[in-house]
């Protein structure tokens, strides 16, 4: 069962502990008993829906980390790959004079070039599932904020940036002659 009352302003408090005595009362909780019932105010339905989304937030945050570190991983790999299969010509950029910065900078704006265009896919394809639902479901609030697209972006680069430094620096560190000889 549930009953509805209404306070005057400024006089929630009183008005919760009449309505705890009267039903305390009707429902024969003695003195000491705890209370058998639940008496709620929309001020704690609006902190409970606030713990609510704090907690789902929460929880998105999570999985996109999970979902941030593996795509960096493979980022990562498919440098490390691009660094194996491109020694020779690494090898030929030191031996005409590349130094280890040039190298460790070409290799680390890949990798954040790679990232940058997963990105821009990741923000079209939001864009365009938002469109979707738009048109599917014209009553939902389907907007993607400027500030999102720049964060989203932003982030991605700097997984390129962070995730490109061991291939970067591996690719510097290579000995040209060792380079040249590789087959």
């Amino acid at each position: 069962m549930m009953v509805i009352i209404q306070a005057k302003a400024g006089q929630i408090k009183k008005a919760i502990d009449q309505v705890e005595g009267v039903l305390r009362r009707t429902r024969g909780v003695k003195y000491n008993e705890p209370n058998n019932f639940d008496l709620g105010t929309a001020e704690r339905f609006i902190a409970e829906f606030d713990n609510i989304t704090a907690l789902a937030g929460l929880i998105a945050i999570a999985m996109s980390s999970v979902g941030l570190l593996v795509g960096g991983i493979g980022v990562m790999n498919i440098m490390l790959v691009s660094v194996t299969e491109r020694t020779p010509e690494i090898g030929v950029r030191k031996a005409l004079g590349a130094r280890a910065r040039d190298i460790t900078t070409q290799f680390l704006c890949e990798a954040m070039t790679l990232t940058f265009l997963g990105g821009i896919t990741g923000v079209v394809l939001a864009i365009l599932i938002s469109q979707l639902l738009l048109f599917l479901i014209p009553t939902l609030p389907a907007s993607i904020p400027i500030w999102a697209v720049l964060a989203g972006l932003l982030v991605s680069i700097g997984v390129g940036l962070v995730f490109g430094v061991w291939p970067a620096r591996k690719a510097s560190r290579l000995d040209p002659v060792e380079c040249l000889r590789y087959e």
